[in-house]
């Protein structure tokens, strides 16, 4: 189905057409929508290999929030990619939403990137559309829920890491564990939950009463939810923190209430940030590649890019844990 096609079975001009193909603005609204309607019904695509030679040489990452050492990993791996392929690199920050809105994909649509890494963020299937039309390919690295259907994506094992770091703990004889996660509709965070969950369960070690508080990822969150647990008259002799940042939080309020890591307090965080060894004391975390899913993840969006099938078309990386000394034996 051509362009002049399309435009004649809607009626409408076949520049009005082809500025909504390009992300103008200069379309009424509602004329927009009856176009973008016609492209989809008729099941448009355009030419990739036009598209290639003309799209700008760069690659789009968006960040649902852009903030805190975890995002500079992910940033550096996608960029060492983006270096050995002759690309650029474009921030994008969604401002904690978890979907981009309509201008941002106006924005993407008359920049015509090589490719989109979406980070704990997803697609609308109206935006999913959009992209498919234009022959924008993208990959979701870390999805934030359900993934997108037949999307390509790049993630990490975190029901095993959650596993990993619970088994450390009731390995060294801690029943009282509390765990400080991200936020509770974000798919990683529920699956460290579970990991968590299967380790005491697979241990027959009954969780204690309330283990669970959904934090936000951030140094602040984890200081609040640490301050908490730690005042409760069953306080936990181990907490295990969704993120280093969290951790962080967790020690600091530690310290404030007198209570020695890892002599009475065993806390273990996730990710492995370069800081994580640099903390007093050292704190053992889970180590996700994030370099390595970034570069993964720039990789593939290039490969699609350029025609190729990825296969698979969904890569988990494996995690490890870092025994350093924030954990020790529980308090007798």
């Amino acid at each position: 189905m051509t362009i002049s096609a399309i435009a004649a079975s809607i009626g409408v001009s076949v520049p009005s057409v082809s500025k909504v193909l390009n992300g103008r603005s200069d379309v009424a609204p509602a004329t927009r929508r009856k176009i973008e309607k016609a492209l989809q019904d008729h099941n448009y695509q355009r030419n990739s290999r036009q598209t290639g030679a003309s799209a700008a040489r760069l690659i789009e990452l968006v960040f649902h929030e852009l903030d805190s050492a975890w995002s500079i990993e992910i940033i550096r791996g996608v960029e060492q990619a983006a270096r050995r392929n002759g690309m650029g690199v474009v921030l994008s920050d969604l401002g904690g939403h978890h979907s981009p809105d309509q201008r941002w994909m106006r924005e993407i649509i008359a920049r015509r990137p090589h490719g989109i890494i979406l980070v704990l963020s997803t697609l609308t299937p109206e935006q999913k559309r959009q992209l498919e039309t234009r022959s924008i390919p993208y990959v979701v690295l870390d999805t934030n829920g359900e993934t997108i259907v037949g999307a390509p994506a790049v993630g990490s094992n975190n029901w095993q890491g959650g596993l990993l770091a619970t088994r450390h703990l009731l390995s060294l004889g801690h029943r009282r564990i509390a765990m400080v996660s991200g936020p509770e509709d974000v798919l990683c965070s529920r699956a460290r939950v579970d990991g968590y969950r299967a380790a005491h369960s697979e241990a027959g070690v009954p969780l204690m009463e309330d283990p669970i508080r959904w934090g936000n990822f951030t140094v602040n969150g984890g200081y609040e939810h640490g301050r908490e647990l730690l005042s409760r008259p069953d306080r936990p002799t181990a907490i295990f923190a969704g993120s280093d940042m969290q951790a962080l939080g967790v020690l600091r309020a530690a310290r404030e209430q007198g209570i020695d890591v890892p002599g009475q307090l065993s806390v273990v965080g996730y990710d492995d940030l370069p800081l994580a060894a640099w903390v007093d004391p050292p704190l053992t975390t889970v180590n996700q590649p994030l370099l390595e899913m970034a570069d993964a993840a720039a990789t593939m969006v290039l490969g699609i890019a350029r025609g190729t099938d990825p296969k698979p078309r969904s890569i988990e990386l494996a995690i490890e844990l870092i025994v350093r000394d924030s954990t020790g034996p529980a308090p007798v």
